[in-house]
Protein backbone atom coordinates (compact mmCIF):
# COMPACT_ATOMS: atom_id res chain seq x y z
CA UNK A 1 0.00 0.00 0.00
CA UNK A 2 1.25 3.48 -0.96
CA UNK A 3 1.49 6.55 1.23
CA UNK A 4 -1.42 8.79 1.67
CA UNK A 5 -1.99 11.16 -0.34
CA UNK A 6 -2.36 15.01 1.14
CA UNK A 7 -3.39 17.23 -0.61
CA UNK A 8 -4.74 17.23 -4.37
CA UNK A 9 -4.78 20.23 -6.63
CA UNK A 10 -3.85 22.68 -4.06
CA UNK A 11 -1.88 25.38 -5.26
CA UNK A 12 1.77 25.09 -2.73
CA UNK A 13 1.61 29.58 -1.51
CA UNK A 14 4.91 30.70 1.00
CA UNK A 15 4.05 33.57 3.26
CA UNK A 16 7.08 36.01 3.34
CA UNK A 17 8.41 35.19 6.81
CA UNK A 18 8.98 31.47 5.24
CA UNK A 19 10.24 33.11 1.83
CA UNK A 20 12.81 34.97 4.44
CA UNK A 21 13.35 32.05 6.24
CA UNK A 22 14.52 29.86 3.30
CA UNK A 23 16.67 33.14 1.75
CA UNK A 24 18.50 33.13 5.08
CA UNK A 25 18.83 28.97 5.59
CA UNK A 26 20.23 29.24 1.61
CA UNK A 27 22.61 32.01 1.91
CA UNK A 28 24.09 31.19 5.50
CA UNK A 29 24.76 27.40 4.40
CA UNK A 30 26.39 28.43 1.95
CA UNK A 31 28.45 30.55 3.20
CA UNK A 32 29.57 28.20 6.50
CA UNK A 33 30.27 25.16 3.75
CA UNK A 34 32.58 26.98 2.12
CA UNK A 35 34.50 28.14 5.52
CA UNK A 36 33.83 24.57 6.97
CA UNK A 37 35.36 22.64 3.64
CA UNK A 38 38.73 22.76 4.84
CA UNK A 39 38.41 22.04 8.53
CA UNK A 40 36.03 18.97 7.73
CA UNK A 41 38.44 17.71 5.27
CA UNK A 42 41.31 18.72 7.70
CA UNK A 43 39.52 15.98 9.90
CA UNK A 44 38.67 13.19 7.71
CA UNK A 45 42.30 13.04 6.91
CA UNK A 46 43.07 12.40 10.36
CA UNK A 47 40.34 9.59 10.53
CA UNK A 48 37.98 11.48 12.28
CA UNK A 49 34.36 10.03 11.95
CA UNK A 50 31.29 12.03 11.36
CA UNK A 51 29.81 10.54 14.10
CA UNK A 52 32.31 11.50 16.60
CA UNK A 53 32.10 15.14 15.31
CA UNK A 54 28.40 14.80 16.33
CA UNK A 55 29.16 13.19 19.85
CA UNK A 56 31.80 15.56 20.76
CA UNK A 57 29.64 18.57 19.25
CA UNK A 58 26.80 17.45 21.84
CA UNK A 59 28.91 17.00 24.32
CA UNK A 60 30.01 20.61 24.42
CA UNK A 61 26.81 22.17 23.63
CA UNK A 62 25.89 20.71 27.37
CA UNK A 63 28.61 21.63 29.38
CA UNK A 64 28.96 24.89 28.15
CA UNK A 65 25.15 25.49 29.02
CA UNK A 66 24.98 23.48 32.21
CA UNK A 67 28.23 24.31 33.25
CA UNK A 68 28.21 28.29 32.55
CA UNK A 69 24.32 29.04 32.52
CA UNK A 70 23.25 27.75 35.80
CA UNK A 71 25.73 30.24 37.22
CA UNK A 72 24.45 33.00 35.31
CA UNK A 73 27.91 32.98 33.15
CA UNK A 74 25.85 33.71 29.87
CA UNK A 75 28.51 35.43 27.67
CA UNK A 76 31.12 32.57 28.36
CA UNK A 77 28.45 29.81 27.96
CA UNK A 78 27.30 31.27 24.92
CA UNK A 79 30.55 31.67 23.63
CA UNK A 80 31.52 28.05 24.15
CA UNK A 81 27.83 26.90 22.98
CA UNK A 82 28.86 28.91 19.18
CA UNK A 83 31.97 27.04 19.03
CA UNK A 84 30.33 23.63 19.47
CA UNK A 85 26.95 24.33 17.58
CA UNK A 86 29.12 24.20 14.49
CA UNK A 87 29.65 20.78 14.64
CA UNK A 88 26.19 20.21 13.73
CA UNK A 89 27.21 21.55 9.97
CA UNK A 90 30.80 19.85 10.05
CA UNK A 91 29.23 16.56 10.36
CA UNK A 92 27.48 17.17 7.55
CA UNK A 93 29.65 18.58 5.52
CA UNK A 94 32.24 15.64 6.34
CA UNK A 95 29.88 12.80 5.40
CA UNK A 96 28.97 14.57 2.17
CA UNK A 97 32.66 14.47 1.37
CA UNK A 98 32.58 10.99 2.57
CA UNK A 99 30.02 10.00 0.04
CA UNK A 100 28.07 8.79 3.38
CA UNK A 101 24.31 9.58 3.93
CA UNK A 102 23.30 6.36 6.64
CA UNK A 103 19.88 6.75 8.39
CA UNK A 104 21.41 6.05 11.56
CA UNK A 105 23.41 9.23 10.83
CA UNK A 106 20.52 11.22 10.16
CA UNK A 107 18.94 9.46 13.45
CA UNK A 108 21.64 10.38 15.73
CA UNK A 109 21.84 14.09 14.69
CA UNK A 110 18.32 14.52 15.29
CA UNK A 111 18.98 13.19 18.74
CA UNK A 112 21.03 14.73 19.86
CA UNK A 113 19.98 18.38 18.83
CA UNK A 114 17.32 17.31 20.85
CA UNK A 115 19.65 16.63 23.74
CA UNK A 116 21.99 20.07 23.28
CA UNK A 117 18.55 21.89 23.05
CA UNK A 118 17.47 20.66 26.25
CA UNK A 119 20.62 21.09 28.03
CA UNK A 120 20.46 25.10 27.14
CA UNK A 121 17.34 26.14 27.81
CA UNK A 122 17.51 23.79 31.00
CA UNK A 123 20.37 25.59 31.95
CA UNK A 124 18.21 28.44 32.00
CA UNK A 125 15.67 27.28 34.20
CA UNK A 126 18.54 26.10 36.40
CA UNK A 127 19.31 29.96 36.66
CA UNK A 128 16.03 31.11 37.11
CA UNK A 129 15.48 28.66 39.63
CA UNK A 130 18.62 29.55 41.84
CA UNK A 131 20.97 32.38 41.58
CA UNK A 132 18.09 33.98 39.44
CA UNK A 133 15.45 33.71 41.52
CA UNK A 134 12.38 33.96 39.69
CA UNK A 135 10.06 31.47 38.87
CA UNK A 136 7.93 32.45 36.32
CA UNK A 137 10.95 32.67 33.96
CA UNK A 138 11.92 29.21 35.09
CA UNK A 139 8.43 28.09 34.05
CA UNK A 140 8.93 29.98 30.66
CA UNK A 141 12.41 27.96 29.95
CA UNK A 142 10.88 24.85 30.86
CA UNK A 143 7.99 25.75 28.54
CA UNK A 144 10.21 26.80 25.48
CA UNK A 145 12.29 22.83 26.46
CA UNK A 146 9.09 21.27 26.05
CA UNK A 147 7.23 23.19 23.71
CA UNK A 148 10.47 22.82 21.77
CA UNK A 149 10.56 18.93 21.33
CA UNK A 150 6.64 18.99 20.90
CA UNK A 151 7.25 21.05 18.22
CA UNK A 152 9.41 18.65 16.34
CA UNK A 153 7.98 15.50 17.42
CA UNK A 154 4.62 16.51 15.67
CA UNK A 155 6.51 17.13 12.59
CA UNK A 156 8.46 13.56 13.28
CA UNK A 157 5.03 11.76 13.92
CA UNK A 158 3.17 13.42 10.74
CA UNK A 159 5.66 12.25 8.61
CA UNK A 160 6.17 8.91 10.27
CA UNK A 161 2.16 7.91 9.01
CA UNK A 162 2.82 9.46 5.69
CA UNK A 163 1.58 12.98 5.64
CA UNK A 164 4.11 15.96 4.23
CA UNK A 165 3.40 18.72 6.98
CA UNK A 166 3.80 21.40 4.88
CA UNK A 167 4.24 23.97 7.11
CA UNK A 168 7.43 25.53 8.36
CA UNK A 169 6.06 27.11 11.73
CA UNK A 170 7.22 31.14 12.65
CA UNK A 171 9.91 29.50 15.10
CA UNK A 172 11.77 25.92 14.65
CA UNK A 173 14.80 24.97 16.19
CA UNK A 174 17.20 27.25 14.22
CA UNK A 175 14.89 30.47 14.83
CA UNK A 176 15.05 29.35 18.62
CA UNK A 177 18.30 28.45 18.58
CA UNK A 178 19.60 31.87 17.40
CA UNK A 179 17.52 33.96 19.46
CA UNK A 180 18.13 32.57 22.22
CA UNK A 181 22.00 32.42 22.26
CA UNK A 182 22.25 35.90 20.76
CA UNK A 183 20.09 36.85 23.92
CA UNK A 184 22.20 35.22 26.49
CA UNK A 185 25.11 36.36 24.70
CA UNK A 186 24.32 39.85 25.04
CA UNK A 187 23.13 39.25 28.42
CA UNK A 188 26.30 38.29 29.99
CA UNK A 189 27.35 41.55 28.92
CA UNK A 190 25.87 42.66 32.15
CA UNK A 191 28.84 41.34 34.27
CA UNK A 192 30.96 43.60 32.73
CA UNK A 193 29.27 46.91 33.41
CA UNK A 194 26.51 47.19 30.51
CA UNK A 195 23.57 48.51 32.44
CA UNK A 196 20.06 46.90 31.52
CA UNK A 197 21.12 44.47 29.35
CA UNK A 198 20.35 41.74 31.53
CA UNK A 199 16.45 42.12 30.04
CA UNK A 200 17.30 40.47 26.89
CA UNK A 201 16.99 37.36 27.71
CA UNK A 202 13.74 37.17 29.83
CA UNK A 203 12.63 39.34 26.48
CA UNK A 204 13.98 36.55 24.38
CA UNK A 205 12.61 33.62 26.57
CA UNK A 206 9.16 35.39 25.86
CA UNK A 207 9.09 35.43 22.49
CA UNK A 208 10.64 32.04 22.21
CA UNK A 209 7.49 30.64 24.08
CA UNK A 210 5.44 32.27 22.25
CA UNK A 211 6.81 31.67 19.12
CA UNK A 212 6.74 27.76 19.69
CA UNK A 213 3.32 27.96 20.75
CA UNK A 214 2.05 29.51 17.79
CA UNK A 215 3.95 26.76 15.54
CA UNK A 216 3.08 23.83 17.69
CA UNK A 217 -0.54 24.83 17.18
CA UNK A 218 0.39 25.68 13.53
CA UNK A 219 1.72 22.30 12.80
CA UNK A 220 -1.25 20.56 14.74
CA UNK A 221 -3.72 22.08 12.43
CA UNK A 222 -1.66 21.16 8.91
CA UNK A 223 -1.63 17.99 10.20
CA UNK A 224 -5.40 17.46 10.89
CA UNK A 225 -5.67 19.21 7.39
CA UNK A 226 -3.65 16.92 5.67
CA UNK A 227 -4.92 13.78 7.86
CA UNK A 228 -8.48 14.68 6.67
CA UNK A 229 -7.95 15.27 2.99
CA UNK A 230 -5.64 11.99 3.08
CA UNK A 231 -8.54 9.95 4.52
CA UNK A 232 -11.15 11.50 1.85
CA UNK A 233 -8.92 11.13 -1.30
CA UNK A 234 -8.52 7.70 0.39
CA UNK A 235 -12.34 6.90 0.85
CA UNK A 236 -12.93 8.70 -2.78
CA UNK A 237 -10.19 5.53 -4.00
CA UNK A 238 -11.84 2.76 -2.38
CA UNK A 239 -15.30 4.11 -3.30
CA UNK A 240 -14.18 4.50 -7.46
CA UNK A 241 -12.36 0.53 -6.84
CA UNK A 242 -16.06 -0.46 -5.43
CA UNK A 243 -17.58 0.75 -8.47
CA UNK A 244 -15.29 -1.09 -10.99
CA UNK A 245 -15.93 -4.14 -9.70
CA UNK A 246 -17.76 -6.67 -11.50
CA UNK A 247 -21.65 -7.06 -11.01
CA UNK A 248 -22.55 -9.72 -8.25
CA UNK A 249 -19.14 -9.86 -6.53
CA UNK A 250 -20.41 -8.46 -3.32
CA UNK A 251 -22.70 -11.20 -3.02
CA UNK A 252 -20.18 -13.96 -3.38
CA UNK A 253 -19.81 -14.58 0.82
CA UNK A 254 -23.47 -15.21 0.61
CA UNK A 255 -23.44 -17.50 -2.95
CA UNK A 256 -20.76 -19.30 -0.60
CA UNK A 257 -22.66 -20.19 2.78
Amino acid sequence: MGQPVASRGRAATATPLEVWQAMLNKYARAFFTRVLTPFAAFLIRRGVSPDAVTLIGTAGVVAGALVFYPRGEFFWGTVVITLFVFSDLVDGNMARQLGRSSRWGAFLDSTLDRVADSAIFGGFALWYAGQGDNNVLCAVSIFCLASGQVVSYTKARGESIGLPVAVNGLVERAERLVISLVAAGLAGFDTFGVPGIHWLLPIALWIVAVGSLVTLIQRVVTVRRESAEAEAAAAQDNGAADGDAPAGASHGSEAAK
